[in-house]
């Protein structure tokens, strides 16, 4: 039995994602807590939040996660965008807190051409700066990227130069993302590439740091840098990849989030019902 679910909209209020995720059977599923494409943002009200902790608790789904805005860059050498991301990344565990979400997503950003020593370096202060004000009980998530032009994430190896800088180990956790992967490189259409990534994983960054599995298909080629993300097996991956991923005690042990398209060829349900069919 895999636990599986998609990104949910909280389109009229935060505490409607609930109902949302319930009516196309999400075991699990994931959030953005606001607007994901600007900067500001209205704070949550007292009543809101306890209207979607009560409808949580109440659904027996679990563990929700809530992703970070789409403008922040941790990695960012402008000093504007910089701080502007370190604030937000403040505040949206902040908001997890209030919300008893357990878990933040983030990604690490895009250098810009700097560098990936100063690029990792920014992102590490990013990141001791907003857990030293963290509210209890809330782990960051660190997502692989993939493989785009002066991105900071896209390697194990990347990952790990960033772990090995922070300073509350125990508040920071991995997301690794399927298409991501791919796309930087990793193979996970056979067996064979499957237990090689998954080696190479557990090598550099250990298995039990990685709390939450992105499983999403890839429009782009292995290795082509693209992060376009496509139906779970209509894909580069494809039907027989996710088939023996899903077979693999890693992927089958944590929990699972599409965030895949919805068009003419499937929705958001029938890419959990696939994702359950391949898993057996």
């Amino acid at each position: 039995m895999v636990r599986v679910g998609v990104h949910i909209s909280i389109a009229g209020s935060i505490a409607q994602s609930v109902g949302r995720a319930q009516a196309i059977s999400c075991d699990t599923f994931q959030i953005f807590s606001r607007n994901p494409r600007g900067w500001k943002y209205k704070e949550i009200p007292v009543e809101e939040a306890e209207a979607f902790r009560s409808a949580l608790a109440m659904s027996g789904i679990k563990p929700v996660f809530d992703h970070m805005p789409y403008l922040p860059n941790l990695a960012s050498p402008k000093e504007d965008i910089y701080e502007k991301s370190c604030a937000a990344l403040s505040a949206e565990l902040q908001r997890c807190g209030q919300l008893s979400i357990p878990f933040l997503v983030t990604h690490l950003g895009h250098h810009l051409g700097e560098g990936a020593d100063p690029g990792r370096g920014r992102v590490v202060e990013a990141i001791n700066s907003a857990l030293s004000g963290a509210p209890p009980g809330v782990m960051l998530l660190l997502e692989n990227t993939a493989g785009e032009k002066n991105s900071v994430g896209s390697t194990f190896e990347d990952i790990r130069a960033v772990l090995d800088g922070i300073e509350y180990p125990s508040h920071v956790g991995v997301c690794f993302d399927t298409c991501h992967a791919f796309g930087a490189g990793y193979e996970l259409r056979s067996p064979e590439g499957i237990e090689e990534t998954l080696a190479t994983l557990d090598e550099v960054i250990g298995h039990p740091l990685v709390r939450l599995i992105h499983l999403n298909d890839s429009r782009g080629e292995r290795g082509s840098g693209l992060d376009r993300h496509e139906h779970i097996g209509l894909g580069s991956i494809g039907e027989e990849g996710f088939s023996l991923m899903l077979h693999t005690d890693f992927f089958r042990k944590r929990p699972l989030i599409c965030e895949t398209p919805v068009d003419d060829r499937r929705d958001d349900r029938g890419n959990i019902a696939k994702v359950r069919e391949l898993a057996g």
